[in-house]
C-alpha cells in the first residue's frame, strides 16, 4: 500500500472490527517508548541533535524490512501537508503532540498501518502497534519484535536497575504503554461509567477518551490504558490490564442485556430514529454524527438492526472526521464545501453502499 492511499482509504486492516470481543473492545495498542544513548530528549534537544536522531533512525527501515514480510516508509513530517498529518491522528497512526510542530520529526510506518514509529515526539521513539479486537498479547509480540530489530543496530538508553530511560517518569522500566479502545454506550446510559473510572484510578489505570490523554469520549468509545511501567514487568501489565478490560466487557454486555430486558422497545426506537437520521439528514455535526453512530452500532450488536455490517461503525469514524472530509472535499474538487453537509452526505452514501 503506498502512503497515498493509506492517508485515502476509510479504515486499516486493525479497524476491520474483529478479534476477540471485537463488538465492545475495538482495537489494542501497544507503545513503547525508547531513547538514543548520548542525545537529550527531545524537549531538551537543539534541532540539530533532533535532526542526528532523525538520520539514524532513517536506517531503521532497512532492518524493519528485512525482518518482514510487510513494506516499511519513512516519512518527513514536514514534508506533509497540514490536512494530511491530522489524517494521520484521526486513524490514530500518530498522537495530536506529534503533528503540533513537525519540524525535525518523522515517521515510519508499516504499510497496513499496524506498526507505526513516531520519531522525535515525546520520546526519540514511540514504537505504536495496533491489533483489531482484545489482543494485546499479538501486539506487544509484534512490538517486541520490531523493538528488537531496531536495538540491534541502535544504542538505546538503559540503566541496569532503573530500565528504560524516558522523557516522562511514569514511562522508565518497561517504557510500555498498553491501552484498548473500547465501546460502552450501555453503561454510558445506565450511569455506571463513573463507577468504573473511579475504580480505574484506584488500580493505576487510565481512562480517557478517542484520541487520548487530553481527549473527550465521543460516541461513548473510551481508551483504557496503564498509568505505571516502573516496577512491573511487560507481561504483568498486559495481563492486568487485559484481565480488567475482560471485566468491563462483561458489565457492558450485562448493562445491554438489563437495556434490553427493562426497555426493549424504547431503546429499538432510539436506535432506529439514529439510523433513520443517518440515513436521511442533509447536515449533521462532528458529535451529533458520533452520538448517532454509537447508537447505531449498539443496534446492529444486540441484533436490532441486521441491515448494517458493524465495520461500517468504524469506517464512519474516520470518514466523518474534519480533516478528512476537508481531504475528500479537494478530490472532490469542492472549494467551499460545508463540512456538515458533506459529512451528511458521506454518511448517507456509505449506508448506500450497504
Amino acid at each position: 500500500m503506498l502512503f497515498d492511499d493509506l492517508l485515502d482509504q476509510p479504515t486499516v486492516p486493525w479497524m476491520s472490527g474483529r478479534g476477540e470481543d471485537g463488538d465492545i473492545a475495538l482495537s489494542s495498542r501497544i507503545r513503547l517508548a525508547r531513547n538514543l544513548s548520548g542525545i537529550p530528549f527531545p524537549n531538551r534537544a537543539a534541532d540539530s541533535q533532533m535532526a542526528e536522531v532523525i538520520g539514524q533512525l532513517k536506517g531503521a527501515v532497512n532492518g524493519l524490512r528485512e525482518d518482514d514480510e510487510y513494506k516499511y516508509m519513512f516519512i518527513e513530517m514536514d514534508k506533509l501537508a497540514p490536512l494530511d498529518r491530522n489524517v494521520l491522528v484521526e486513524k490514530h497512526i500518530v498522537s495530536p503532540n506529534h503533528v503540533q510542530n513537525p519540524n525535525n520529526r518523522a515517521l515510519i510506518i508499516r504499510d497496513d498501518a499496524a506498526v507505526s514509529i513516531m520519531i522525535n515526539e515525546e520520546d526519540h521513539l514511540r514504537i505504536q502497534c495496533m491489533m483489531p479486537g482484545l489482543n494485546l498479547t499479538d501486539a506487544l509480540d509484534l512490538a517486541n519484535k520490531v523493538d528488537d530489530a531496531i536495538e540491534e543496530n541502535q544504542d538505546i538508553a538503559f540503566d541496569e536497575q532503573v530500565g528504560y530511560l524516558t522523557a516522562c517518569p511514569t514511562n522508565l522500566g518497561t517504557g510500555l504503554r498498553a491501552s484498548v479502545m473500547v465501546h460502552l454506550p450501555a453503561l454510558v446510559v445506565t450511569r455506571k461509567i463513573n463507577r468504573i473510572i473511579n475504580a480505574f484510578t484506584q488500580l493505576g489505570l487510565a481512562i480517557r477518551g478517542l484520541y487520548g490523554e487530553g481527549t473527550e469520549a465521543f460516541g461513548n468509545i473510551f481508551q483504557i490504558s496503564n498509568q505505571l511501567t516502573l516496577g512491573y514487568t511487560e507481561q504483568g501489565i498486559i495481563d492486568n490490564l487485559s484481565s480488567v478490560v475482560k471485566q468491563v466487557v462483561e458489565n457492558e454486555r450485562i448493562a445491554r442485556g438489563m437495556l434490553l430486558d427493562q426497555s426493549g422497545d424504547a431503546l429499538a426506537d432510539r436506535v432506529w430514529r439514529a439510523y433513520g437520521t443517518l440515513r436521511y439528514a442533509r447536515t449533521m455535526s462532528g458529535e451529533e454524527a458520533f452520538s448517532l453512530l454509537s447508537e447505531v452500532r449498539l443496534g446492529i450488536d444486540l441484533d436490532i438492526i441486521d441491515e448494517v455490517p458493524s465495520h461500517v461503525f468504524n469506517e464512519l469514524l474516520v470518514t466523518t472526521r474534519p480533516n478528512f472530509l476537508q481531504k475528500l472535499a479537494v478530490k472532490m474538487g469542492l472549494k467551499e464545501a460545508d463540512r456538515n453537509q458533506l459529512r451528511a452526505q458521506v454518511i448517507r452514501d456509505t449506508m448506500l453502499r450497504i
